[in-house]
């Protein structure tokens, strides 16, 4: 059957569920399952006779919303907090990996331009983090202390403005997004030219490994988060880019809405990247094994619940789709 022959079959009752599904109800679980069956059922038609076609895109979105709302209804989790954590937000980021792996690549390779940028020229790191920085530092090292910075502020007091300023940060990177995606990119260039001035410097003072696990304590948590923002704001300039079969205005608000909660979902990082910045990184003298447990387990626990779970719980999904009826 020829594309357009498929699409006029189907449109009226795509657009029935599209109305089912807008109208926020509660619906009966037998009525939603037969629903997902059939939309299952075309989009597999689909991805076999149009793989890269816009009508398996739209198939596809329309089965992760009902396979969603199926979740959202079930009666072990009738906490809406506790179903966003453990499938909605782990959902978006299996969908959206592939604005992540951008995000990501938009901050790595300007921190290697950064560091890179720093070797050749003298002035770059004073350009970029600035002259007060930069002979503070100075000032810290010949006394001894590098890390003092750190320890300026009362450790309440850090707190709440570090907190605040990443999650500014956060919120920026996303809102930036707006901007046809360039802002965010913009701002993630930025951010990674930053990062790789910044350590090239304490390279070149011969304090690299002591920079390092004094600053990625925190910075762990708050560069992974920073890049996930980005994520979020390149979904949200995406959906104005390529609308796909929606509307650009409708694309809009269905990026920005996606956008918003994985942006939702990085303020728990966030208050902790606030806390160990203003209560662990100032005790510069813990032992090394200490402070690179720390960074081990932050790392592993942004790679597991960002990436290694969504991918799981797809796999997962995947696999339930195909197993026979009546199969336990």
């Amino acid at each position: 059957m020829r594309e357009a022959a498929f699409v006029k079959q189907k449109t009226r009752k795509w657009d029935s569920f599209e109305k089912m599904l807008s109208t926020g109800n509660q619906h009966d679980p037998d009525m939603m399952a037969d629903l997902f069956v059939q939309l299952t059922d075309d989009l597999a038609y689909s991805k076999t006779h149009y793989p890269n076609s816009n009508t398996t895109q739209y198939l596809n979105n329309l089965t992760s919303k009902v396979h969603q709302h199926i979740y959202r209804n079930k009666k072990e989790d009738k906490s809406r907090f506790v179903t966003f954590w453990k499938y909605e937000l782990p959902c978006l980021m299996f969908e959206k990996r592939k604005q992540l792996l951008y995000a990501f690549l938009l901050f790595v390779i300007p921190v290697v331009i950064g560091a890179l940028s720093s070797a050749h020229d003298n002035t770059f790191v004073r350009l970029i983090l600035g002259d007060q920085y930069i002979n503070m530092t100075l000032s810290n090292i010949e006394k001894g202390d590098p890390m003092a910075v750190y320890k300026s502020t009362k450790g309440v007091d850090m707190f709440y403005a570090i907190t605040f300023n990443n999650v500014r940060v956060s919120f920026l990177a996303f809102a930036m997004g707006i901007l046809l995606s360039v802002g965010t990119a913009i701002l993630l260039f930025y951010n990674g030219v930053m990062l790789g001035a910044f350590q090239y410097f304490f390279y070149q003072k011969g304090l690299f490994f002591t920079s390092f696990l004094t600053i990625w304590v925190h910075g762990t948590l708050e560069i992974s988060a920073i890049i996930i923002a980005g994520a979020a704001g390149l979904v949200m300039g995406n959906s104005i880019l390529f609308p796909g079969t929606f509307t650009r205005a409708e694309s809009f608000k269905r990026g920005a809405k996606i956008g918003v909660k994985m942006a939702i979902g990085l303020v728990p990082v966030f208050i902790m990247a606030g806390f160990l910045e203003s209560f662990i990184t100032r005790l510069t003298g813990l032992h090394w094994i200490v402070k690179l447990g720390i960074i081990a387990v932050s790392a592993s626990f942004i790679v597991y619940y960002f990436v290694i779970y969504p991918y799981n719980l797809h796999r997962n999904d995947i696999n339930t789709k195909n197993q026979p009826s009546g199969a336990t």
